[in-house]
C-alpha cells in the first residue's frame, strides 16, 4: 500500500489524533493536507496549547483539557506512544468499533524501503544509531526515526526501494502494534516502565510484537546471554542471529579475548578488536555486535572498523562534558534503568566514580544496583522520588561501609550536582547516571542531561 492509498482510505472516516507531540504533529499536518476529518485530542488546556488557532484554521477540531478523551467515538484513533492501549477510554472505543493505531504502525503499512527495527530495555538508541551509521558508511541512504525522536511517515514520499528505515521502538510504541520489520533486534530485557505496564509480563509481551509477524525471510537478532532469548527464539519464525560477549555462537557476531568475530553457521571470521572501538564499556561492544549482526550482508567490514574507531557515541550516553580542576564529568542521563547505570559504572575500571542517581519511580527493583554501587562507587548523591529506595538498596547490601561510601540525599537537582562537584578531588570522575526516568523533575532525559551539562559548564 502506498502512502497516497492509505491516506485516501481515511477520507470519509472520522480520525482522532490523541496527543499532539513529536510524532503526531507531522501526522496531523499530513492528514489535514489530504482532506481528512481530524480531531486533535490533547490533555493541555486551550491556554497551554500554542497551536490551537493554527490547527483550527487548517480545519481540525480540538478536544483539549482534562476531558480530552471524553466521547471518543472516532472511526480511527492514532494514539501517542505514551498513552497505554489499556486506557479505559481507548478500550471502550475499540469495543465500540474504533480502529486503534499509531503513526508508527501506519508507517510500517506504507514504507517502500528496507526496515530495521530495534527494541530492548537498554542500548536501543546507540544500537539504532550505529546501524544507521554503518549503513551510511557503506553507501546506503538511511532514515533514522521512531522513538529516537524523528517521525518518518511524512518522509515516505522521498524513500526509494533500496533505502533503509532504521527504527528505534519502545514498549509503548510496540504495545498492540502490528509490524513486520525485515530485521528486528532485541538488545536485552530487564524490568522497566512498571509504572505504566501493569506487569513485567505485559512489558515483555509488548517487546515481542517486534518479531511476531516476521517469517523465515526476516531476520531476528537476539542477545545470546539474555534470560528471555530462548523463549523468543523458540517462538519466532525468523532467521535467528545472535550477539554474545565471552563465547562463540553459531550465527551472528561475538567477542572472545577482545577479538570480534562474524559467524555464519559456525564459519568464523575476525572483523575487529575491542580496542578498535572508541566508546568505552562492554555494553558498547555488545551494541556494536548487535548492529553488525543486524546489518551483516548490507555493510563491509571496512565500514565497521571505520565506524568503530570514529563513532563518538550519542549525547547523554556516558558523554564526557568537561574536565575541571582535574575532575572529569560524564553525562549518562539516558540511563533510566538500573541495568543501564550498572553498565555505565562498569566502564570505569581504574577509578571509582562519584555517582549522581535517582529520579522518577518506575517501581523497578534496585537490589542489583545496590550491589554494584557498593563495589564500584566512591560517593553517592541521590535526588528525586527514588532517593530513599536506592539508599535502602545500598544500605541492605552486604559489605556496605558508610565510611568508605558516603550517601547524600539532596532534592534540588542543581544543588546535588554542585555538591557532588565540590566533593570531587583531582583524578575523580563525577557521573550523572540516574537509573530512573526523569519525569519527576524534567520533561525527558534530554532536558535532564542538558541541565546537568549547563551546571557543569558553569563551574568556576
Amino acid at each position: 500500500m502506498t502512502l497516497e492509498e492509505y491516506l485516501s482510505s481515511l477520507k470519509g472516516r472520522r480520525v482522532a489524533v490523541v496527543g499532539y507531540g513529536v510524532s503526531n504533529a507531522p501526522l496531523t499536518e499530513l492528514l489535514l493536507s489530504h482532506g481528512c476529518d481530524v480531531t486533535v485530542r490533547d490533555k493541555r488546556t486551550p491556554l497551554q496549547f500554542a497551536d490551537a488557532e493554527i490547527l483550527k484554521e487548517r480545519g481540525a477540531k480540538l478536544r483539549l483539557g482534562e476531558d480530552y478523551l471524553g466521547e471518543l467515538t472516532e472511526d480511527v484513533i492514532f494514539r501517542t506512544p505514551g498513552l497505554h492501549p489499556f486506557t479505559p477510554e481507548l478500550v471502550e472505543a475499540v469495543k465500540n468499533g474504533s480502529e486503534l493505531t499509531s503513526e508508527m504502525e501506519a508507517f510500517f503499512k506504507v514504507c517502500p524501503c528496507h526496515t530495521i527495527a530495534v527494541t530492548g530495555s537498554d542500548g536501543k538508541t546507540t544500537t539504532s544509531t550505529l546501524i544507521a551509521t554503518l549503513l551510511k558508511e557503506s553507501g546506503h541512504t538511511v532514515y533514522l526515526g521512531g522513538n529516537i525522536g524523528a517521525p518518518l511517515l511524512d518522509k515516505v514520499p522521498k524513500m526509494q526501494k533500496n533505502d533503509f528505515a532504521v527504527l528505534e521502538l519502545s514498549s509503548f510504541q510496540l504495545h498492540s502494534m502490528k509490524c513486520r520489520p525485515e530485521v528486528a533486534v532485541i538488545t536485552n530485557i530487564s524490568p522497566n516502565h512498571l509504572d505504566v505496564h501493569p506487569t513485567l509480563e505485559d512489558y515483555i509481551d509488548a517487546k515481542t510484537n517486534i518479531y511476531k509477524m516476521q517469517d523465515k525471510s526476516c531476520r531476528l537478532v537476539l542477545n545470546a546471554d539474555d534470560a528471555h532469548t530462548p523463549a523468543f527464539a523458540s517462538e519466532a519464525k525468523s532467521d535467528i542471529r545472535y550477539f554474545a560477549y565471552g563465547h562463540s555462537i553459531p550465527s551472528g557476531c561475538f567477542c572472545v579475548d577482545e577479538l570480534i568475530y562474524s559467524a555464519h553457521n559456525y564459519e568464523v571470521r575476525e572483523i575487529d578488536t575491542t580496542s578498535g572501538i572508541l566508546i568505552p564499556g562492554i555494553h558498547n561492544v555488545e551494541n556494536f555486535m548487535a548492529a553488525y549482526a543486524a546489518t551483516d550482508g548490507y555493510i563491509t567490514d571496512t565500514a565497521f572498523r571505520h565506524v568503530a574507531k570514529t563513532f563518538p557515541g550519542v549525547a547523554h550516553r556516558i558523554e564526557l562534558i568537561r574536565e575541571w580542576n582535574g575532575v572529569k564529568f560524564y553525562n549518562d542521563s539516558i540511563a533510566s534503568s538500573p541495568t543501564r547505570t550498572i553498565a555505565g559504572l562498569r566502564c570505569f575500571t581504574k577509578v571509582k566514580p562519584i555517582l549522581i542517581a535517582g529520579g522518577h519511580d518506575k517501581y523497578v527493583p534496585f537490589e542489583d544496583l545496590g550491589t554494584e554501587i557498593v563495589e564500584r562507587v566512591k560517593a553517592l548523591y541521590l535526588t528525586g522520588e527514588t532517593a530513599e529506595r536506592i539508599k535502602k538498596a545500598v544500605l541492605d547490601t552486604p559489605g556496605y561501609n558508610r565510611l568508605t561510601l558516603p550517601i547524600y540525599i539532596i532534592d534540588d537537582f542543581k544543588e546535588v550536582v554542585l555538591a557532588a562537584a565540590n566533593s570531587a578531588e583531582e583524578g575523580d570522575v563525577v557521573i550523572l547516571s540516574p537509573a530512573c526516568s526523569s519525569f519527576d523533575k524534567f520533561k525527558n532525559f534530554v532536558e535532564r542531561g542538558n541541565t546537568f551539562r549547563s551546571i557543569v559548564l558553569g563551574l568556576e
